[in-house]
């Protein structure tokens, strides 16, 4: 459509002999109409093409793109692959059939990868990444670091999500750090992530709500290791071997996720736990961050790290304790 079979509209709006208060309100619905067609159509074909709006260009969901990139650059999580590509799948080609957001919860050790799978969401979802004004990120302390400011937080939660919401109804929101959370931040949020109709016309039915927590982490490990102490293959594990858990010691030990009602309201949709690393995750780990620095380091550097700067867990004695966390600084600090 071009803009020049408007132009004679828009003249004879301005230069008609009487005033617009004399038109029927039937004529000025019409022309309302078309003013509100001629607004989409520009924004549409002009704004949107340079600027971040909340249609399909700017939020691509590029899944099959993610699960590639997951499937190279992650390490030592095959239950994470395994079922977050599903649902963000299922989540975002059902979305107009969908009657709550997609609610996951990740669980596992420091270092596990928890971070870097939900950059990698952002990363494959939005154009503009993590940097998109449509996702929303929350960090433990630093923004919730009182216990006697929960219901101002409470509230804070309340009212930001709704107005993203409201900017954008697929939004992207990642709480960071839940364990270092005052119990109780997520109360509020409960009725926002479940199966409502909001009276004020919010769509929460498209968003996506990641909770990322070092919560059960050790449990995970725990767990792990006994089954592979008898007999089970890691790559055998399954969901259903750590999901009961994670519910229960999120609901149980401190963090924002502790009593709360999310969880006894069953709105989390998914329980991810990231499994503890080997060693074998983390030298696969040391070399992708050579590679980052476009470096082939031999088997004496890789060794010389892991044996001076990796830690085990002194129960398995399989397990890295800081998981591939300070690996970027152990590779700079060889490199230079």
């Amino acid at each position: 459509m071009k803009w020049s079979y408007f132009l004679p509209l828009c003249l004879s709006l301005v230069f008609m002999p009487r005033p617009l208060e004399t038109f029927e309100p039937i004529t000025m619905g019409a022309l309302g109409l078309g003013a509100l067609g001629i607004g989409t159509y520009f924004k549409e074909h002009t704004i949107c093409k340079i600027m971040e709006c909340c249609d399909d260009r700017s939020i691509p969901a590029r899944v099959q793109e993610l699960k590639s990139s997951l499937q190279n650059t992650l390490f030592g999580q095959h239950l994470a692959i395994q079922h977050i590509i599903p649902a963000l799948n299922a989540h975002l080609n059902g979305y107009r059939k969908s009657r709550k957001p997609l609610v996951i919860s990740f669980h596992g050790q420091p270092g596990t990868g928890k971070n870097f799978v939900a950059d990698q969401i952002a990363k494959a979802l939005y154009l503009e990444g993590s940097k998109s004004k449509f996702v929303v990120k929350y960090l433990g302390q630093a923004d919730f670091p009182r216990a006697d400011l929960i219901d101002r937080y409470k509230a804070e939660i309340n009212l930001k999500v709704r107005g993203q919401l409201q900017l954008c109804p697929r939004s992207l929101f990642i709480f960071d750090e839940v364990d270092k959370m005052p119990s109780g931040v997520f109360d509020t949020l409960t009725s926002l992530v479940d199966y409502n109709a909001f009276v004020d016309g919010t769509d929460n039915t498209q968003a996506i709500f990641i909770f990322l927590s070092n919560t059960a982490g050790n449990h995970i490990a725990d767990h792990l290791g006994k089954m592979m102490n008898g007999g089970k293959l890691r790559e055998e594990s399954r969901l259903s071997d750590f999901e009961a858990l994670l519910k229960k010691a999120a609901y149980n030990l401190d963090g924002g996720m502790k009593r709360t009602t999310m969880i006894e309201s069953h709105v989390i949709d998914h329980f991810i736990p990231f499994l503890p690393m080997e060693k074998v995750h983390v030298i696969q780990c040391l070399e992708a961050e050579f590679s980052r620095w476009n470096r082939n380091p031999d088997n004496k550097i890789i060794n010389d790290i892991i044996t001076n700067s990796i830690s085990f867990d002194r129960i398995h004695g399989l397990f890295a304790v800081t998981g591939c966390k300070t690996l970027e600084k152990k590779v700079a600090m060889a490199i230079n």
